[in-house]
């Protein structure tokens, strides 16, 4: 009888750690690409193609498995893990751009969970979004870099050529590693909408 009450408890206490994790999956950005604005300026411009890529990654990264994590095509390639790593680090240099502060390569790296980096760099992009959405010109969202050899600025062309379109990059390499590891996206994302099929 004891042991029905464990098996029990158990058993309720994962359902509702199952239906707290899909709550906090369910509140993320990117379930869907935002409606887009009525006017095309360089910042909705801009946005639009932080929301594709916002969009590409939340799906790219949704349910991976941990033999997803580790999976990489070939000894001298990263794994998906190290490929979401990267991710994050382009998501910290285009927010930065936009709130107008440095990246510090010369900090330590936090170490977080696999779920805090995908959280992270979902939120990255979407405030992004929102800033570059407001702005009448983008020219002020300079990306700065701060290394050991001192400081670096570029203009934010270099923002959509640079990390933009290397996140985008990476996260097509995250679907397609997931793909090779047995778990393909979901054949309900519908990328020219950036809708969900129900």
């Amino acid at each position: 009888m004891k042991f029905i009450l464990i098996l029990l408890v158990l058993s309720i206490s994962i359902t509702n750690l199952v239906a707290q994790e899909k709550v906090m999956d369910d509140a993320l950005p990117y379930y869907e690409v935002p409606q887009y604005p009525e006017k095309y300026t360089a910042g909705t411009v801009a946005a639009r193609m932080v929301d594709g890529l916002g969009f590409r990654y939340r799906w790219a990264t949704e349910s991976l498995r941990e033999e997803d994590l580790n999976y990489k095509p070939s000894d001298g390639a990263r794994t998906t893990m190290e490929t979401i790593d990267h991710i994050l680090g382009l998501s910290r240099v285009i927010i930065n751009a936009t709130i107008k502060t440095p990246t510090d390569l010369t900090k330590e790296k936090v170490v977080l969970s696999y779920k805090e980096k995908r959280n992270e760099t979902l939120g990255n992009f979407k405030r992004a979004s929102q800033i570059l959405m407001e702005a009448a010109n983008v020219e002020d969202f300079k990306i700065q870099f701060i290394s050991g050899s001192g400081k670096s600025e570029y203009p934010f062309w270099n923002n959509i050529n640079g990390p933009i379109a290397d996140a985008i990059w990476h996260a097509g390499q995250v679907a397609s590693f997931r793909r090779s590891s047995g778990n393909p996206i979901s054949p309900k994302v519908k990328f020219l909408e950036g809708k969900i099929k129900e």
